[in-house]
């Protein structure tokens, strides 16, 4: 008997090992799955707008607790959260299910996001997946959807920039831009031109291909005292990524904002409504360098008079912000010319500027 009950004993041991093994394989793969999107309904590919919504649905599978999937449409090369940024999120129910109304768009996304992620409102690129990003997918809409015109790039100060054609929310309002309203001419000079459209402004916005990172951004800009207080040049670096206190950005804005008695410029280190993040002044006639030293921790910002020796430029204004400077990544160069529309001052003709001279010291 004792034989036997030894027998059975080990029998016991053997089975409760095993169950535990399958139990340890069973948890981790459970701890280390990944969550992934699928669509089921999908709305037509249109180039989208305010009025028409359509419903979109799929599932989510391996989600965790807290987390939710954010849509979004994509027109005129903007990334729009979706149903409404007032309403970001859409639940994921207990069958795995999720869906909701969505604007018209050419292309589709859901992301699942983690507990406490603040999502963009609107972006130019989607977010990429960690830092509150679980999974995402992307779909084209059904049917076929409308060619999407041809990038233009422009060569100007040694480096590559590509030229904005579409839409994009600059100085808290849409604003259109128009790839015909920004060229170099025969010296190398860049021009920005903002003309009447139908019915908008059409303005102009350029954006260097690759980042940059730390380092000085110079910028030659010829006299711009003629143009007319809502119009707005912006001198700056910028990441399409991420949300409006997350951009990476860094600002010289020439303009009086629709005020003709304002001062005519100001260096930003964003979010602006910090109040020790911006520095207004007034700049003279003439042609101007508006530079950005980037260093970690620090930012430089100078304006100067033009002089045939840059040794012995007349410094204007200089500002040097330690406080809330971004880190570097992700970033590039841009250049803008478009209309401010909240101001006492309503823009009346068209515009143009001119930058002489881009140059870029490590």
């Amino acid at each position: 008997m004792r034989r036997r009950s030894n027998l059975f004993t080990a029998a016991q041991r053997t089975l409760l090992l095993a169950a535990c093994l399958l139990s340890a394989a069973c948890h981790t793969k459970s701890s280390t799955s990944t969550p992934a999107i699928t669509f089921e309904k999908v709305p037509i590919a249109h180039l989208g707008g305010p009025d028409v919504l359509d419903t979109i649905s799929g599932r989510a599978t391996d989600v965790q607790a807290g987390q939710q999937i954010v849509l979004y449409a994509k027109s005129r090369e903007l990334w729009w959260i979706q149903p409404f940024s007032e309403h970001p999120y859409t639940k994921v129910q207990a069958d795995s299910r999720w869906s909701n109304q969505i604007h018209l768009g050419t292309e589709y996304a859901a992301l699942l996001i983690n507990r406490g992620y603040k999502p963009p409102g609107t972006t130019e690129n989607l977010p990429v997946l960690g830092g509150g990003v679980a999974a995402m997918a992307i779909t084209p809409g059904r049917g076929k959807e409308s060619e999407p015109d041809p990038i233009k790039t422009l060569h100007f100060g040694g480096y590559d920039w590509t030229v904005h054609n579409g839409g994009a929310f600059r100085g808290g309002h849409y604003v259109s831009f128009v790839s015909e309203n920004a060229w170099t001419d025969d010296k190398g000079a860049l021009h920005l031109r903002i003309n009447r459209g139908t019915p908008d402004w059409g303005c102009a916005e350029v954006k260097l291909t690759r980042s940059l990172g730390y380092g000085t951004y110079r910028f030659r800009v010829r006299d711009i005292s003629q143009v007319e207080p809502s119009a707005v040049v912006s001198l700056f670096t910028w990441d399409g990524v991420g949300t409006e206190e997350s951009r990476h950005e860094l600002d010289i804005e020439l303009a009086r904002w629709g005020f003709p008695d304002n001062d005519n410029a100001q260096y930003v280190v964003q979010p602006y409504y910090i109040p020790a993040n911006i520095v207004r002044f007034r700049v003279p006639t003439g042609a101007l360098v508006h530079s950005i030293q980037w260093k970690p921790g620090q930012a430089v910002f100078t304006t100067a008079a033009e002089s045939g020796n840059p040794a012995k430029q007349r410094v204007i204004h200089e500002h040097v912000f330690t406080a809330g400077v971004p880190v570097a990544g992700g970033d590039a160069a841009r250049i803008n010319f478009y209309v401010f529309v909240k101001g006492q001052t309503p823009l009346k003709n068209d515009a143009e500027i001119v930058i002489d001279k881009f140059e870029y010291l490590p």
